[in-house]
């Protein structure tokens, strides 16, 4: 797999801030809160939109201050600690044991299928397998589909994989993964026949061919 862009960090660290509130946008969108763009941003500049819940509201926040976390210091190695961290900042004020292993199972909507109760020395295992992945683009879309499958946390693990999954990218000049809300639905179809089969291909090629976002400087930029 090659890498789609290849950015200095800075490059990379101003698309993120350029296009953040589109990113938080689809980002709700895929957990279901069904909001506008314009919406997102009015929520993102601190004022409250009348119509969503406190959770809702608390949701978009806490993937700004999220977002912000990752961009003030991409060089925090990507370690057990750190994934937890990010889950915890994702579910602040949200969801019970934010940043807390799972210990009761938990079932997948669209599907039987359940994931196992995580297990730490099986985590950290696995969590290296993934880092050794030498290309930085198929390592955070590993990373990402890993997370979302493992189902670590008793909330929050789409909003937490995506995040991990972007901190690799951007540390990595390799542009950001979003999925577009016009695709959402192709992408849970594929994610549920993952989860399912625990076989990656199809929903790793999509995530690749369409869900990758970067801009081309030249030296007019």
């Amino acid at each position: 797999m090659d890498n789609k862009f290849n950015l200095t960090r800075e490059q990379n660290i101003f698309l993120a801030k350029r296009n953040i509130v589109d990113y938080i946008w689809r980002s709700a969108n895929l957990e279901g809160i069904a909001l506008t763009y314009p919406e997102t941003q009015t929520i993102f500049d601190g004022v409250n939109v009348g119509k969503y819940s406190i959770d809702e509201l608390t949701a978009i926040n806490n993937l700004k201050h999220t977002w912000r976390f990752i961009l003030e210091d991409v060089d925090i190695p990507t370690t057990y600690s750190y994934i937890y961290h990010i889950n915890e900042l994702i579910g602040i004020n949200l969801f019970y044991n934010a940043g807390k292993i799972r210990t009761t199972p938990v079932s997948i909507g669209g599907t039987k299928w359940q994931p196992n109760l995580p297990i730490e020395s099986k985590i950290k295992e696995e969590l290296d397998d993934v880092l050794k992945i030498n290309n930085p683009t198929e390592k955070a879309i590993n990373m990402m589909l890993w997370l979302m499958r493992g189902q670590l946390f008793i909330d929050g693990n789409k909003r937490t994989a995506m995040m991990v999954a972007n901190k690799i990218m951007i540390e990595n000049g390799c542009g950001i993964i979003t999925i577009p809300v016009e695709i959402q639905t192709d992408f849970y179809k594929l994610l549920i026949e993952f989860y399912e089969t625990n076989n990656n291909e199809k929903v790793l090629k999509f995530i690749y061919d369409n869900c990758i976002d970067g801009i081309i400087f030249t030296e007019e930029n």
